[in-house]
Protein backbone atom coordinates (compact mmCIF):
# COMPACT_ATOMS: atom_id res chain seq x y z
CA UNK A 1 0.00 0.00 0.00
CA UNK A 2 1.63 3.29 -0.98
CA UNK A 3 1.04 6.33 1.35
CA UNK A 4 -0.40 9.26 -0.42
CA UNK A 5 1.57 12.75 -1.44
CA UNK A 6 1.89 13.91 1.62
CA UNK A 7 2.20 18.28 1.04
CA UNK A 8 -0.79 17.66 -1.46
CA UNK A 9 -2.77 15.99 1.24
CA UNK A 10 -1.69 19.11 3.94
CA UNK A 11 -2.52 21.35 1.70
CA UNK A 12 -5.69 19.74 0.89
CA UNK A 13 -7.07 18.58 4.02
CA UNK A 14 -4.85 20.14 7.11
CA UNK A 15 -2.89 18.46 9.84
CA UNK A 16 -5.58 16.75 11.64
CA UNK A 17 -6.74 14.96 8.55
CA UNK A 18 -3.18 13.96 7.72
CA UNK A 19 -2.77 12.26 10.80
CA UNK A 20 -5.68 10.15 10.39
CA UNK A 21 -5.09 8.98 7.49
CA UNK A 22 -1.36 8.20 8.28
CA UNK A 23 -2.69 6.54 11.86
CA UNK A 24 -5.23 4.29 9.76
CA UNK A 25 -2.72 3.28 6.84
CA UNK A 26 -1.14 0.25 8.77
CA UNK A 27 -4.74 -0.78 10.36
CA UNK A 28 -5.95 -1.10 7.27
CA UNK A 29 -3.56 -2.42 5.19
CA UNK A 30 -3.93 -6.29 3.91
CA UNK A 31 -1.20 -7.93 3.06
CA UNK A 32 0.89 -6.32 0.44
CA UNK A 33 3.75 -8.24 0.45
CA UNK A 34 4.14 -11.79 -0.98
CA UNK A 35 2.00 -14.48 -1.57
CA UNK A 36 4.11 -17.31 -3.32
CA UNK A 37 7.20 -18.49 -2.84
CA UNK A 38 9.69 -21.27 -2.52
CA UNK A 39 8.74 -23.55 0.39
CA UNK A 40 11.19 -23.63 3.09
CA UNK A 41 15.02 -24.40 2.76
CA UNK A 42 15.95 -26.42 6.12
CA UNK A 43 19.24 -26.74 8.23
CA UNK A 44 20.94 -22.98 7.14
CA UNK A 45 23.58 -20.99 8.74
CA UNK A 46 22.77 -17.84 8.68
CA UNK A 47 25.19 -15.17 10.83
CA UNK A 48 23.57 -11.79 12.12
CA UNK A 49 26.22 -9.00 12.55
CA UNK A 50 24.66 -5.82 14.44
CA UNK A 51 26.11 -2.78 13.47
CA UNK A 52 25.29 -2.05 17.46
CA UNK A 53 22.50 -3.98 19.76
CA UNK A 54 21.52 -0.55 21.38
CA UNK A 55 20.22 0.66 17.89
CA UNK A 56 16.08 -0.53 18.94
CA UNK A 57 15.34 -0.96 14.95
CA UNK A 58 18.07 -3.53 14.94
CA UNK A 59 16.42 -5.02 17.92
CA UNK A 60 13.56 -5.58 16.89
CA UNK A 61 14.73 -6.51 12.96
CA UNK A 62 16.93 -9.52 14.76
CA UNK A 63 14.41 -10.35 16.89
CA UNK A 64 11.78 -11.08 14.28
CA UNK A 65 14.14 -12.91 12.14
CA UNK A 66 15.31 -14.93 14.92
CA UNK A 67 11.49 -16.61 15.17
CA UNK A 68 10.96 -16.17 11.45
CA UNK A 69 14.31 -18.53 11.23
CA UNK A 70 13.44 -21.28 13.94
CA UNK A 71 10.25 -21.79 11.75
CA UNK A 72 12.01 -22.77 9.17
CA UNK A 73 15.10 -24.90 11.36
CA UNK A 74 17.51 -22.54 10.69
CA UNK A 75 20.59 -22.38 13.29
CA UNK A 76 21.36 -18.51 13.47
CA UNK A 77 24.38 -16.70 15.26
CA UNK A 78 24.34 -13.03 16.51
CA UNK A 79 27.57 -11.27 16.34
CA UNK A 80 27.21 -7.24 17.72
CA UNK A 81 29.56 -5.13 16.53
CA UNK A 82 29.01 -2.82 19.05
CA UNK A 83 29.55 0.34 17.05
CA UNK A 84 33.26 -0.98 15.88
CA UNK A 85 34.07 -1.16 12.57
CA UNK A 86 37.28 -3.55 13.96
CA UNK A 87 34.80 -5.54 15.33
CA UNK A 88 32.45 -6.00 12.42
CA UNK A 89 35.46 -6.72 10.22
CA UNK A 90 36.56 -9.44 12.73
CA UNK A 91 32.81 -11.11 12.89
CA UNK A 92 32.41 -10.58 8.84
CA UNK A 93 35.83 -12.59 8.74
CA UNK A 94 34.79 -15.15 11.21
CA UNK A 95 31.71 -15.84 9.73
CA UNK A 96 33.09 -16.44 6.02
CA UNK A 97 35.79 -18.91 7.45
CA UNK A 98 33.43 -20.69 9.35
CA UNK A 99 31.44 -21.58 5.66
CA UNK A 100 27.95 -20.13 7.01
CA UNK A 101 25.03 -19.79 4.11
CA UNK A 102 24.36 -16.33 4.55
CA UNK A 103 25.50 -13.34 6.27
CA UNK A 104 23.15 -10.38 7.60
CA UNK A 105 24.55 -6.70 7.71
CA UNK A 106 22.66 -5.42 10.30
CA UNK A 107 22.72 -2.00 9.97
CA UNK A 108 25.99 -1.16 8.76
CA UNK A 109 26.91 -0.21 4.74
CA UNK A 110 28.33 -3.34 3.51
CA UNK A 111 30.62 -1.65 1.09
CA UNK A 112 32.88 -0.06 3.66
CA UNK A 113 33.61 -3.78 4.25
CA UNK A 114 34.68 -4.79 0.75
CA UNK A 115 37.83 -7.45 0.93
CA UNK A 116 35.32 -9.48 3.53
CA UNK A 117 32.46 -8.78 0.51
CA UNK A 118 34.82 -10.43 -1.66
CA UNK A 119 35.58 -13.37 0.04
CA UNK A 120 32.26 -14.01 1.12
CA UNK A 121 31.21 -13.81 -2.76
CA UNK A 122 34.24 -16.30 -3.63
CA UNK A 123 32.78 -18.65 -0.74
CA UNK A 124 29.29 -19.15 -2.60
CA UNK A 125 27.99 -17.37 0.69
CA UNK A 126 24.30 -15.32 0.49
CA UNK A 127 24.67 -11.65 1.35
CA UNK A 128 21.86 -9.31 2.73
CA UNK A 129 21.01 -6.67 5.21
CA UNK A 130 18.96 -4.30 6.92
CA UNK A 131 19.48 -0.96 6.30
CA UNK A 132 22.68 -2.17 4.90
CA UNK A 133 22.21 0.21 1.71
CA UNK A 134 20.87 3.53 0.51
CA UNK A 135 17.69 2.24 -1.10
CA UNK A 136 15.94 -1.45 -0.46
CA UNK A 137 15.96 -3.78 -2.84
CA UNK A 138 19.16 -5.78 -4.41
CA UNK A 139 22.55 -4.24 -4.59
CA UNK A 140 25.93 -5.24 -6.39
CA UNK A 141 26.91 -6.87 -2.74
CA UNK A 142 23.55 -7.98 -1.40
CA UNK A 143 20.97 -10.01 -2.38
CA UNK A 144 18.69 -7.96 -1.15
CA UNK A 145 18.74 -4.74 1.84
CA UNK A 146 15.62 -4.60 3.61
CA UNK A 147 14.30 -1.28 4.17
CA UNK A 148 11.56 1.06 4.27
CA UNK A 149 12.55 3.70 1.17
CA UNK A 150 14.45 6.64 3.11
CA UNK A 151 12.93 9.48 0.80
CA UNK A 152 9.48 8.46 1.76
CA UNK A 153 10.61 8.06 5.86
CA UNK A 154 12.21 11.57 5.60
CA UNK A 155 9.09 12.77 4.06
CA UNK A 156 6.66 12.03 6.48
CA UNK A 157 8.99 13.17 9.12
CA UNK A 158 9.87 16.63 7.37
CA UNK A 159 6.20 16.88 6.39
CA UNK A 160 4.75 16.60 9.75
CA UNK A 161 7.21 18.68 11.40
CA UNK A 162 6.09 21.77 9.45
CA UNK A 163 2.22 21.05 9.31
CA UNK A 164 2.33 20.65 13.13
CA UNK A 165 3.99 24.06 13.85
CA UNK A 166 2.93 27.90 13.59
CA UNK A 167 5.10 30.68 12.45
CA UNK A 168 8.39 31.01 11.40
CA UNK A 169 11.06 27.51 12.75
CA UNK A 170 14.40 26.91 12.84
CA UNK A 171 15.35 23.39 12.59
CA UNK A 172 18.44 21.54 13.52
CA UNK A 173 19.14 18.07 11.96
CA UNK A 174 20.51 15.22 13.65
CA UNK A 175 22.52 12.96 11.13
CA UNK A 176 25.11 9.84 11.09
CA UNK A 177 27.22 10.34 7.75
CA UNK A 178 28.62 7.09 8.22
CA UNK A 179 25.58 5.14 7.09
CA UNK A 180 23.96 5.98 3.46
CA UNK A 181 20.48 5.53 4.45
CA UNK A 182 20.80 7.96 7.04
CA UNK A 183 22.50 10.54 4.50
CA UNK A 184 19.27 9.72 2.01
CA UNK A 185 17.08 10.62 4.84
CA UNK A 186 18.94 14.12 5.66
CA UNK A 187 19.26 15.26 2.53
CA UNK A 188 15.57 14.75 1.89
CA UNK A 189 14.58 16.37 4.73
CA UNK A 190 17.13 19.32 4.03
CA UNK A 191 15.30 19.98 1.12
CA UNK A 192 11.79 19.87 2.59
CA UNK A 193 12.05 22.16 5.10
CA UNK A 194 14.70 24.56 2.72
CA UNK A 195 11.17 24.72 0.36
CA UNK A 196 8.96 26.12 3.07
CA UNK A 197 9.73 29.56 3.05
CA UNK A 198 8.81 30.11 6.94
CA UNK A 199 11.25 27.57 7.33
CA UNK A 200 15.29 27.32 7.83
CA UNK A 201 17.17 24.61 8.38
CA UNK A 202 20.09 26.16 11.32
CA UNK A 203 22.56 23.36 11.43
CA UNK A 204 23.19 19.62 10.44
CA UNK A 205 24.52 18.08 13.19
CA UNK A 206 26.39 14.63 12.65
CA UNK A 207 26.47 12.45 16.01
CA UNK A 208 27.13 8.74 15.25
CA UNK A 209 24.41 6.98 16.69
CA UNK A 210 26.49 5.15 19.16
CA UNK A 211 27.37 8.26 20.70
CA UNK A 212 24.37 10.23 21.02
CA UNK A 213 23.91 9.70 24.55
CA UNK A 214 27.06 11.29 25.42
CA UNK A 215 27.27 13.62 22.80
CA UNK A 216 23.47 15.15 22.45
CA UNK A 217 23.97 16.90 26.12
CA UNK A 218 26.77 18.58 25.20
CA UNK A 219 25.32 19.14 21.49
CA UNK A 220 22.08 20.82 22.94
CA UNK A 221 23.88 23.35 25.48
CA UNK A 222 25.73 24.43 22.12
CA UNK A 223 23.34 25.02 19.82
CA UNK A 224 21.39 27.11 22.23
CA UNK A 225 24.15 29.17 22.81
CA UNK A 226 24.86 29.42 19.29
CA UNK A 227 20.73 29.94 18.12
CA UNK A 228 18.68 30.75 20.97
CA UNK A 229 14.66 31.00 20.15
CA UNK A 230 15.77 30.38 17.06
CA UNK A 231 15.87 26.93 17.37
CA UNK A 232 12.94 25.50 17.59
CA UNK A 233 12.40 22.00 15.98
CA UNK A 234 14.66 19.14 15.66
CA UNK A 235 14.58 16.33 13.21
CA UNK A 236 16.64 13.14 13.37
CA UNK A 237 17.38 10.23 11.33
CA UNK A 238 16.68 8.10 14.33
CA UNK A 239 14.74 8.30 17.89
CA UNK A 240 18.44 7.54 19.41
CA UNK A 241 19.28 11.27 19.53
CA UNK A 242 16.01 12.24 21.62
CA UNK A 243 16.85 9.43 24.42
CA UNK A 244 18.94 12.25 25.85
CA UNK A 245 17.56 15.17 24.62
CA UNK A 246 15.04 16.03 27.10
CA UNK A 247 16.78 16.34 30.52
CA UNK A 248 19.32 18.85 28.57
CA UNK A 249 16.86 20.70 26.73
CA UNK A 250 15.04 21.00 30.33
CA UNK A 251 18.22 22.21 32.14
CA UNK A 252 18.45 25.14 30.39
CA UNK A 253 14.77 25.54 29.94
CA UNK A 254 14.04 24.76 26.67
CA UNK A 255 10.82 23.19 26.68
CA UNK A 256 9.65 24.47 23.85
CA UNK A 257 11.66 22.39 21.46
CA UNK A 258 9.50 19.86 19.46
CA UNK A 259 11.12 16.88 17.71
CA UNK A 260 9.95 14.32 15.53
CA UNK A 261 12.35 11.48 14.18
CA UNK A 262 12.73 9.94 10.53
CA UNK A 263 12.89 6.40 12.24
CA UNK A 264 13.09 3.45 13.82
CA UNK A 265 10.17 3.46 16.12
CA UNK A 266 12.00 2.21 18.41
CA UNK A 267 9.98 1.10 21.73
CA UNK A 268 11.68 3.69 24.26
CA UNK A 269 10.42 6.33 21.56
CA UNK A 270 7.07 4.98 21.45
CA UNK A 271 6.90 4.97 25.18
CA UNK A 272 7.22 8.68 25.57
CA UNK A 273 5.36 9.50 22.87
CA UNK A 274 2.51 7.47 23.76
CA UNK A 275 2.57 9.35 27.73
CA UNK A 276 2.45 12.77 25.47
CA UNK A 277 4.62 14.40 28.09
CA UNK A 278 7.70 14.28 25.28
CA UNK A 279 9.37 17.10 23.47
CA UNK A 280 9.56 14.66 20.89
CA UNK A 281 6.00 14.56 18.73
CA UNK A 282 6.35 11.70 16.70
CA UNK A 283 8.38 9.19 14.95
CA UNK A 284 7.65 7.46 11.66
CA UNK A 285 8.06 3.98 12.35
CA UNK A 286 9.15 1.21 10.07
CA UNK A 287 8.12 -2.20 11.08
CA UNK A 288 11.16 -3.72 11.74
CA UNK A 289 9.39 -7.01 12.89
CA UNK A 290 7.87 -7.74 9.98
CA UNK A 291 10.88 -7.02 8.20
CA UNK A 292 13.24 -9.28 10.14
CA UNK A 293 10.34 -11.62 8.50
CA UNK A 294 10.94 -10.54 5.36
CA UNK A 295 14.72 -11.22 5.86
CA UNK A 296 14.14 -14.49 6.30
CA UNK A 297 11.82 -14.77 3.11
CA UNK A 298 14.49 -13.05 0.72
CA UNK A 299 17.24 -15.51 2.08
CA UNK A 300 15.24 -18.93 1.56
CA UNK A 301 14.46 -17.70 -1.99
CA UNK A 302 18.49 -17.06 -2.23
CA UNK A 303 18.77 -20.16 -0.84
CA UNK A 304 16.49 -21.77 -3.66
CA UNK A 305 17.83 -19.90 -6.40
CA UNK A 306 15.08 -17.51 -6.77
CA UNK A 307 15.37 -13.78 -7.49
CA UNK A 308 13.96 -11.26 -4.93
CA UNK A 309 10.56 -10.25 -3.83
CA UNK A 310 10.87 -7.14 -4.56
CA UNK A 311 8.50 -5.85 -1.63
CA UNK A 312 8.96 -2.97 0.26
CA UNK A 313 6.81 -2.14 3.29
CA UNK A 314 5.27 1.32 3.91
CA UNK A 315 6.69 3.01 7.26
CA UNK A 316 3.88 4.88 9.41
CA UNK A 317 3.81 8.12 11.29
CA UNK A 318 3.64 7.41 14.94
CA UNK A 319 2.32 10.17 17.15
CA UNK A 320 0.26 10.46 20.74
CA UNK A 321 -3.28 10.34 19.19
CA UNK A 322 -2.14 7.22 17.10
CA UNK A 323 -1.29 5.58 20.45
CA UNK A 324 -3.84 6.23 22.72
CA UNK A 325 -6.16 4.76 19.54
CA UNK A 326 -4.27 1.41 19.54
CA UNK A 327 -4.29 -0.85 22.03
CA UNK A 328 -0.78 -1.90 21.38
CA UNK A 329 2.17 0.37 20.06
CA UNK A 330 3.19 -2.49 18.20
CA UNK A 331 3.17 -1.48 14.65
CA UNK A 332 3.10 -5.17 13.18
CA UNK A 333 0.22 -6.04 15.63
CA UNK A 334 -2.27 -5.87 12.88
CA UNK A 335 -0.15 -7.05 9.76
CA UNK A 336 -0.63 -10.67 8.67
CA UNK A 337 2.60 -11.24 7.85
CA UNK A 338 3.53 -14.38 10.23
CA UNK A 339 0.46 -16.30 8.44
CA UNK A 340 1.38 -14.91 5.02
CA UNK A 341 5.13 -16.28 4.92
CA UNK A 342 4.15 -19.58 7.10
CA UNK A 343 1.89 -19.94 4.03
CA UNK A 344 4.77 -19.97 1.50
CA UNK A 345 7.52 -21.83 3.44
CA UNK A 346 5.06 -25.05 4.45
CA UNK A 347 3.68 -25.55 0.93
Amino acid sequence: MKLPDMTCFIRRCGLVLLCMMVMDAWSMEKWGGPIDGPPGQKGKNVTFISQDFRNGGITAAYRGFFTASKELGWSVRLIDGKGSDRTIRDALDEAVKSHQDAIIAGGFDIDEFAEAVGAAQRGKIVLAGWHAAAEPGPTKDLFVNISTSPEDVAKIAADYLVASSKGAIGVVIFNDSRFAVANAKTNRMREIIERCLRCKVLAIENIPISAANIQIPFAVSRLDREYGKAWTHSLAINDVYFDSMNVPLARINRTDIRNVSAGDGSSIALGRIKSGRSQQLATVAEPAELQGWQLADELNRAFAGAPPSGYVASPILITTPYLNQNDSIDSDAKNPFRRAYRQIWQK
